[in-house]
C-alpha cells in the first residue's frame, strides 16, 4: 500500500488549509523539497502518526491561532484515511520513518537530557532488583524534566533578539566589559570601513586650505617711496612740457638725453645733440636728468609690478580654485566622518569672496593712485586696512581649519590600512558579541540570566543524583541488537564513516538498564559516556551521529521481513553530513527503492534531491515543493530539472536562444554572458594556467609569452581570437567599462560575437 496523494492538510503546523496536494500524484519515489521551517517535519510527523496510530503527533502540531482541530486526508491505494476530531479513521500500515525522532530515540541515548523516554532501540529488560533501582532513577529523570521545563521557560524569557546567534548558555556566560558603548561605536565604525574598503582605498585624504596674505608692510613701504632729488613741482613742469610735444614726445626726449654724452665728446662741457650749444647750465636739462633717472623708473616699475602681483595672487582663477578646494574638503569630510572623527567644514565662501574682493579692490585702488603720482608719499587708508583685517579674520580661520583637517590624515591612513586588512566576518562577529555583552548586563536581562543560571545549577545537582542511581543499577540485560551489529557496520563502511561499533553490552543509563556499545575509532574503543576523556559526545560530530542513525535505520529495514510492503519516509537525511557521505546516501536510497513499496524523501538540500531525481526511473519519480503562501505553506509540483541546471547552463542557453531568435529584450544580458562563458571554458580546459579568481586579460598575456615554447597554452590564432572576443565582451562589464550599462549594442555585431564565442568554447 502506498500514499498516492496528500489530499488535505488543514490546521497543522504551517499548513492552514492546503488542498493542492490532491492534484499532485505521489509515486514510488517521491521527493519533497522545502526550506527549513516550511513544514517537512510536519508531513513526516503526519505519516509517522498515521503509521503508528499516534494522534498526539498531529494534535501537538495544531496550527497556532487555528479555530478548529487538525484535519488530514491521505489518499492510499485502498482508499483514503482521515484524521479528524483527534483520531485516525484507519492506519497506514508498514510505515518506517527516519527523522529527528528516530535519531533522538536510537542514537543519542545517554547523551540528550531527555533520553529516558527515547530508548526504543535500547529497550530494557529488568530483574526485580533492577525494577527497584530503575524506579529511583526514573524519579530523578522526572525531576530533571521539571528542571528542563523550567529552564525552557526561563530561556524563553531571555529574548532571542538580544542573544543573536549565541546559545542561552553562551549568552549568560558573557563577562561584563567597561565602556561597552564606546567599544560598540568603535566596532560599528570598523565594520562600516571594512564594508567600504574599495571606496575608502580610492578616497583621497585632505589637502591644505589656504588664503593668500596681503603684505601690508610691503605695500606701505612701496607707497611711501619717493625721490629726494626731484621736487614734485619740477616733475610737474617736465610732464607738462612732454605733453606739449605730442605722442612719443617722452620717448623722443628720453632718447635725446641718452645721446648727450656722445654729442659732448671733444668738448669740456655738455652740448646739445641737436645744435651743439652748451647746455650745462640749463635748468630744464637738469630736470630732465632727474625725471629720467633709473630710480624714478624703478619706482614706477615697482608700483606697476605690485599691482600685477596683487591681481595674480588675489584675482583671476585664485578665488575660484579656493572655492573648489572648500567644496572638495566638504565632500571628503562628509565621507570620512563615517569612519573617524573629522571637524565640520563650514565655510561661507560667499562671505569670504566678498571680503577678499573688497580688500583686493581697495589695495588696487591705492596702487592706481600711487601710479598716477609716484613721487607722492602715500599709505594704506584706514578703510583699506580695515578691509584687509576683515579678510585676515577669514584667512586665519581657514588656516586653522586646514591644520585641523590635515591632522585628520593620520587617523584616515589608519582607517585605510585597517579597512584593507579587515575581515568582515570577524568584525560582524565582534560587533555582535559586544552588543550581546551590553544586552546581557542590562536590565531586565541581567536578572533573567541570573534566574536561568540558578535553575541550571539546580538541574546539575539533580543530574548528579541521577548518575548515582544509574551507578547502582546492575547489568541485567544482554545485548539487544547483536544481529544488527554486522549490518550497521556494513552501512557505516558504505557511508565512509571513520568509526565502527563494538563492545555491545548492557549498561545503566539515566532511564535504567540499557544496551549500549562503544565506538571504534582507529581500532580504539570510545565509550558512549565518560566523565573525562574521549567519549561519544566529544569524538563524533553531528554528521557522525546522523550517519550512525541512518545506518541503524537501514540495518533495521534489512532485518524486516515485511520490507516489500514498507512505505519508507526519510526526513532530511543530509543534516550535517559531509559531501562524500551524500553520494553514498543517494546510492543506498536507490538500492532500497527496488525492495520497498514506496520511498518518500524530504529534504532542504536541492543538490541531494537532484542527485536522487537524476538517477531514478522517470515513470516512478515525482517531486513536490513546499512553498510559502501568506503566513503559511502550501504544496506545489516541483520542476526539479530547473534546479539541476547550473548558472553556466543558463548563460549558454541564453546565448544560443538569442542566436536563434534574436530577442532584443535579452540582448544586454546576452552581451554580459559572453565573458563568463569564456572564463568557464578556459577554467575547465586549462585549470593549471587559469585557477579560480583568475582574469582573462592576464591569462592572454601569459599565453602570448609562451607562444612557440614547450609549455605553450594556446596557438597564435587562438590567442588573437580570445583577445578579440574579450575586447568585445569587456564593453558590457562594469570593471572594464564605466559606461557598461549604456554601451550601444548592435544586433548583427552581437550575433556575430555570440557565434564566435560559442565556437571558441567548443574547441577540444
Amino acid at each position: 500500500m502506498t500514499v498516492e496523494r496528500l489530499q488535505l492538510v488543514r490546521n497543522v503546523g504551517q499548513f492552514d488549509s492546503v488542498t493542492a496536494g490532491a492534484q499532485i500524484p505521489l509515486t514510488k519515489l517521491t521527493l519533497i523539497y522545502a526550506e527549513n521551517g516550511r513544514g517537512k517535519t510536519t508531513l513526516s510527523a503526519i505519516l509517522r502518526s498515521a503509521g503508528g496510530n499516534d494522534p498526539q503527533l498531529v494534535m501537538e502540531r495544531r496550527r497556532l491561532g487555528a479555530t478548529h482541530d487538525p484535519h488530514v486526508v491521505l489518499a492510499l491505494g485502498a482508499g483514503p484515511i482521515v484524521f479528524e476530531n483527534g483520531v485516525w479513521s484507519n492506519t497506514l500500515p508498514g510505515v518506517a520513518v527516519f527523522d529527528d525522532a528516530f535519531v533522538a530515540s536510537n542514537v543519542c541515548s545517554g547523551m540528550e537530557i531527555d533520553t529516558a523516554h527515547r530508548q526504543n532501540l535500547h529497550e530494557l529488560i529488568l530483574g526485580a532488583q533492577g525494577v527497584a533501582l530503575n524506579s529511583v532513577l526514573q524519579n530523578h529523570v522526572a525531576r530533571i524534566e521539571e528542571h528542563n521545563r523550567t529552564l525552557r521557560q526561563r530561556e524563553s524569557a531571555i529574548p532571542a533578539a538580544v542573544r543573536g546567534a549565541l546559545s542561552v548558555d553562551a549568552f549568560c556566560a558573557l563577562p561584563a566589559a567597561p565602556d561597552i558603548d564606546g567599544a560598540i561605536a568603535e566596532a560599528e565604525r570598523n565594520l562600516s570601513a571594512a564594508r567600504s574598503a574599495d571606496v575608502i582605498r580610492q578616497q583621497a585624504e585632505f589637502m591644505p586650505l589656504k588664503l593668500p596674505e596681503f603684505d601690508i608692510t610691503g605695500l606701505n613701504a612701496l607707497l611711501a617711496r619717493t625721490l629726494s632729488d626731484l621736487q614734485a613741482e619740477a616733475a610737474a613742469r617736465v610732464r607738462t612740457h612732454l605733453r606739449s610735444l605730442g605722442r612719443g614726445g617722452e620717448a623722443w626726449v628720453s632718447d635725446g638725453m641718452g645721446r648727450i654724452a656722445s654729442a659732448s665728446a671733444g668738448y669740456d662741457h655738455d652740448v646739445c645733440p641737436f645744435c651743439a650749444l652748451e647746455i650745462s647750465g640749463s635748468p630744464l636739462i637738469q630736470q630732465y636728468q632727474a625725471y629720467f633717472s633709473e630710480a624714478y623708473e624703478g619706482l614706477k616699475a615697482a608700483i606697476t609690478q605690485a599691482g600685477h602681483d596683487v591681481k595674480a595672487t588675489h584675482g583671476g582663477e585664485v578665488p575660484v580654485a579656493f572655492e573648489r578646494s572648500v567644496r572638495v574638503a566638504v565632500q571628503r569630510g562628509e565621507f570620512w566622518r563615517t569612519f573617524t572623527d573629522v571637524p565640520v567644514v563650514d565655510v561661507d565662501t560667499a562671505a569670504v569672496a566678498c571680503m577678499w574682493n573688497a580688500a583686493r579692490e581697495a589695495v588696487l585702488a591705492v596702487l592706481r593712485a600711487k601710479a598716477a603720482a609716484p613721487l607722492e608719499a602715500m599709505e594704506l587708508s584706514s578703510e583699506t586696512v580695515a578691509a584687509i583685517d576683515s579678510y585676515n579674520v577669514q584667512r586665519l580661520a581657514i588656516n586653522n581649519l586646514s591644520i585641523a583637517l590635515l591632522a585628520c590624515n593620520t587617523p584616515i591612513a589608519v582607517v585605510k590600512e585597517q579597512a584593507a586588512a579587515a575581515n568582515i566576518d570577524t568584525l560582524v562577529a565582534d560587533l555582535a558579541r559586544k552588543q550581546a555583552v551590553r544586552a546581557r548586563h542590562s536590565d531586565p536581562v541581567v536578572a533573567l540570566c541570573a534566574d536561568y543560571l540558578a535553575e541550571k545549577a539546580a538541574k546539575t545537582a539533580t543530574e548528579d543524583l541521577r548518575r548515582q542511581a544509574r551507578d547502582s543499577l546492575d547489568n541485567y540485560r544482554q545485548n539487544i541488537f547483536p544481529a544488527y551489529e554486522a549490518a550497521i557496520n556494513t552501512y557505516l563502511q558504505r557511508f565512509n564513516a571513520g568509526f565502527r561499533l563494538g563492545a555491545v553490552c548492557s549498561v545503566n543509563n539515566r532511564g535504567g538498564s540499557s544496551c549500549t556499545y562503544s565506538v571504534l575509532i582507529n581500532n580504539v574503543a570510545v565509550s558512549l559516556t565518560a566523565d573525562a576523556g574521549p567519549s561519544f559526545r566529544n569524538t563524533l560530530s553531528s554528521g557522525d551521529r546522523n550517519t550512525l542513525a541512518l545506518a541503524f535505520f537501514f540495518a533495521s529495514l534489512d532485518q524486516d521481513s515485511q520490507l516489500a510492503q514498507k512505505v519508507v519516509v526519510i526526513d532530511d537525511p543530509m543534516t550535517s553530513l559531509d559531501e562524500h557521505r551524500s553520494l553514498t546516501t543517494v546510492q543506498e536510497v536507490r538500492r532500497m527503492l527496488g525492495r520497498v513499496s514506496q520511498i518518500i524523501v524530504l529534504s532542504h538540500s536541492k543538490p541531494f534531491l537532484c542527485a536522487l531525481w537524476e538517477g531514478a526511473d522517470t515513470a516512478e519519480r515525482s517531486a513536490v515543493i513546499i512553498r510559502r503562501e501568506g503566513t503559511g505553506s502550501t504544496l506545489s509540483a516541483w520542476d526539479v530539472r530547473q534546479d539541476c541546471i547550473t548558472e553556466h547552463d543558463r548563460r549558454h542557453a541564453l546565448v544560443v536562444t538569442y542566436v536563434q531568435a534574436g530577442n532584443p529584450a535579452t540582448e544586454r544580458q546576452v552581451a554580459a554572458a559572453l565573458r563568463p562563458i569564456l572564463e568557464a571554458f578556459i577554467r575547465v580546459a586549462y585549470p593549471a594556467s587559469f585557477p579560480p579568481e583568475s582574469l582573462l586579460g592576464p591569462f592572454i598575456g601569459v599565453c602570448q609569452q609562451r607562444l612557440g615554447s614547450a609549455n605553450q597554452i594556446l596557438s597564435q590564432a587562438d590567442v588573437v581570437e580570445l583577445r578579440a572576443l574579450l575586447d568585445y565582451a569587456n564593453r558590457f562589464h562594469h570593471d572594464t567599462n564605466p559606461a557598461w550599462e549604456t554601451a550601444a549594442i548592435n544586433d548583427q555585431e552581437l550575433t556575430h560575437f555570440c557565434h564566435r564565442t560559442l565556437a571558441f568554447a567548443q574547441r577540444a
